[in-house]
C-alpha cells in the first residue's frame, strides 16, 4: 500500500566501487552486477551510499545486530514481499517480465557460466530488470514460512538465523528464476551468484 521506488538495474560494480573504493566480484567489469557481497555488507552499503546522496540513513547497526528504520528516506533492502511485488510488474509472467526465460534473464542455459552486464534483456512491467536471473538479490526478511494471517503489507519473521534471496542467477535452471522461488543463505555468506539491489521512498 506504500509507494517506494526500486533500482532498475542490480547495483553495479561500479557503483559499488563509487562508495567502497572497489568491488568484490570474482566477475570483473564495471557494468557487471556486484557480487561476493554478504547481507551486512549489504545494508552498510545502503547507508554508505544514503549518506553520500544526501538522505537519511535506513540502518541502526551495532555488530551484526541491525534495526531498520522504514520510515528514513535512504536506501534499503527490499522486504521479501515489496521484492515479489516489483518483480511481477504487475503481470502474470512465471519470471519478471516474461513466460520465457530467456527474454528477460541470464541462467545456466545462455550464461556461459558468467554474470552479465545489467540491463540488457527485457524489462518487466515496471521497467525492472534482471530481476530473473543473473545474480540472486538479497532481502532483508529472515527467511521462514509466510504469514498467511495478514496479506497487507506483509513483514517477515522477527527474528531466525537465514535471510531471504530471490531472483535466480547465471548458474541456475530456469524453476529458480520463477517471481514466486524462495531461497535462504546465511547473512554472512559471498557467492560469486550473489548480488542487490535497493529501494527507497525518496
Amino acid at each position: 500500500t506504500k509507494g517506494v521506488y526500486m533500482m532498475e538495474c542490480l547495483v553495479t560494480q561500479k557503483l559499488w566501487k563509487s562508495v567502497c573504493g572497489g568491488s568484490p566480484s570474482d566477475f570483473k567489469g564495471e557494468d557487471l552486477p556486484v557480487e561476493k557481497v554478504s547481507w551486512l555488507d549489504c545494508v552498510l552499503f545502503a547507508n554508505k551510499l544514503s549518506e553520500k546522496m544526501g538522505y537519511e540513513k535506513v540502518y541502526e547497526i551495532n555488530g551484526e545486530n541491525v534495526k531498520m528504520n522504514i520510515a528514513a528516506n535512504g536506501y534499503r533492502l527490499p522486504p521479501e514481499a515489496e521484492w515479489e511485488y516489483a518483480a511481477r510488474g504487475g503481470e502474470n509472467y512465471k519470471y519478471a517480465g516474461s513466460d520465457n526465460l530467456d527474454e528477460v534473464g541470464w541462467y545456466t542455459e545462455n550464461s556461459g557460466s558468467k554474470t552479465h552486464p545489467v540491463g540488457k534483456k527485457k524489462a518487466n512491467g515496471y521497467g525492472l530488470y534482471d530481476m530473473s536471473g543473473n545474480v540472486w538479490e538479497w532481502c532483508w526478511d529472515w527467511y521462514g514460512d509466510y504469514d498467511v494471517s495478514k496479506s497487507t503489507d506483509p513483514q517477515g519473521l522477527k527474528s531466525g538465523s537465514r535471510r531471504v534471496i530471490r531472483g535466480g542467477s547465471w548458474c541456475n535452471r530456469a524453476k529458480r528464476c520463477r517471481v514466486a522461488y524462495r531461497l535462504d543463505y546465511c547473512p554472512s555468506d559471498r557467492f560469486n551468484d550473489l548480488g542487490v539491489r535497493f529501494l527507497s521512498i525518496q
